[in-house]
């Protein structure tokens, strides 16, 4: 969502940032001041005939009370046309305020200047490399053949009960995803500070709006037969916490975690990593979500979030990869994002574990979440401002178990545990 005042005053901003996301959608700025202006004339026109109808409805007790018959049937007929008036740019106001609210709503949010300009995941800036990427001395396997091989990953048991894209884990790798979620939720709460949260996996409409998933991209998540929505991520039921909240300055910033499943639909990956567990209708991940006062301190927060993210990674050994995303790879609700790409040795390359987004007022704004300052002898009545968000993957726990295969992977098929995960593993130390 979007302050419509600064649309109004300073269009040419937005149809810049627009057009850095997409050629073409800084066009909408002009349907969004044709849909404002057809709205405050509406408004216009409602109030002056309300004072109109309010104005002759006082003089025609008077004229009735004279006598002036003629003046009588003036007034009450001034009276009549004000009140078709009021109703006709009712009319006209509803029309004009869900055209321009429906217009905004399907709106990105604004890059910042120093995102990269760019159209697609080959346009990112790598901002570093940690670790050495796996070499084995032997053809690396397939996470789902490693985890099929040990009896241990089964694709076909689940298909007959959900169909395709679901797992279903068994013995020691279902062990260790839960391993997984253990420490990085003991590690983003125990030395990171983030308040551990169990939110609801089943939210409104209103909520999947309030963090951008709705209207624009419904199709992506999954709906029930009585209007609610399972989360795609835990990202909107945190986020939402603070929905219609005005928070106090000092208890910024606020910081949650939580260990949900989430559901996608996957609409707009038909073919797409169709093998194993890289992209599934229902995984699991550790989110973080951070609510702050302003830019400055989001910005902040945003390196500290992804380093968050970065230090599970590289606890577990796992050689990864930081990419500032370019305006055109970037979600719908960010500002500025930075993906964690994690090394799989048997595709040879980089593969996404972590997205981490600042999403500035965007999402404050479509959930009236504001903060207030403390009370001061030069400010003794602060007005609320909205609060600056910011979410990312603490991590995406299934991907984090299929990086752990691939590279603790051993030619005999078992699979080494990191040392961190082996207290969580009763001491195990090989999977196999």
């Amino acid at each position: 969502m979007f302050d419509i005042r600064a649309i109004r005053e300073n269009p040419d901003h937005f149809r810049k940032a627009w057009n850095r996301r997409t050629s073409g959608l800084g066009d909408n700025v002009d349907d969004i001041l044709a849909h404002d202006a057809a709205l405050r004339q509406a408004l216009t026109d409602k109030q002056e005939a309300e004072s109109a109808r309010n104005a002759n409805s006082k003089l025609i007790g008077k004229a009735k009370a004279s006598g002036d018959e003629a003046e009588f049937e003036r007034l009450r007929d001034e009276v009549a046309k004000a009140k078709e008036t009021i109703e006709a740019a009712g009319e006209q106001e509803a029309a004009a305020r869900k055209e321009l609210e429906e217009l905004i709503l399907g709106l990105p949010n604004l890059p910042l200047d120093e995102v990269p300009e760019g159209e697609d995941e080959a346009d990112n800036a790598e901002q570093k490399k940690v670790g050495t990427p796996t070499a084995l001395a032997f053809a690396p396997k397939d996470h789902a053949d490693l985890g099929e091989a040990l009896g241990m990953m089964d694709f076909e048991t689940a298909a007959k009960m959900s169909g395709s894209r679901f797992v279903l884990l068994r013995h020691q790798l279902s062990r260790l995803e839960r391993a997984l979620a253990n420490y990085m939720l003991d590690v983003q709460t125990g030395e990171h500070g983030y308040q551990e949260t169990s939110p609801p996996f089943l939210v409104r409409p209103n909520a999947l709006e309030g963090t951008g998933q709705l209207p624009k991209f419904g199709e992506d998540s999954f709906e029930t037969t009585d209007g609610m929505w399972l989360i795609a991520t835990s990202e909107i039921s945190l986020t939402n916490t603070i929905r219609e909240d005005i928070l106090e300055g000092e208890s910024l910033p606020l910081r949650m975690t939580a260990h949900t499943p989430c559901f996608r639909s996957e609409a707009g990956s038909a073919g797409r990593d169709t093998k194993g567990m890289i992209r599934l209708h229902q995984f699991n991940k550790v989110e973080l979500v951070s609510i702050v006062k302003d830019e400055a301190e989001g910005l902040e927060e945003l390196e500290r979030m992804t380093r968050c993210a970065e230090t599970i990674l590289e606890r577990l050994e796992l050689p990864y990869r930081r990419m500032l995303l370019c305006t055109g790879d970037m979600g719908f609700g960010a500002r500025k994002t930075y993906d964690l790409e994690v090394w799989l040795p048997s595709q040879d390359t980089y593969r996404e574990i972590s997205s981490c987004s600042y999403c500035g007022d965007f999402q404050a704004r479509r959930m009236n979440a504001r903060w207030r300052a403390a009370p001061s002898a030069d400010n003794p009545k602060p007005k609320p401002e909205f609060v600056h968000t910011l979410n990312g993957s603490g991590l995406a726990v299934g991907r984090t178990l299929v990086a752990v295969l691939e590279n603790y992977q051993r030619e005999d098929g078992t699979i080494g545990v990191p040392a961190v995960l082996r207290p969580y593993m009763g001491g195990l130390e090989v999977i196999g």
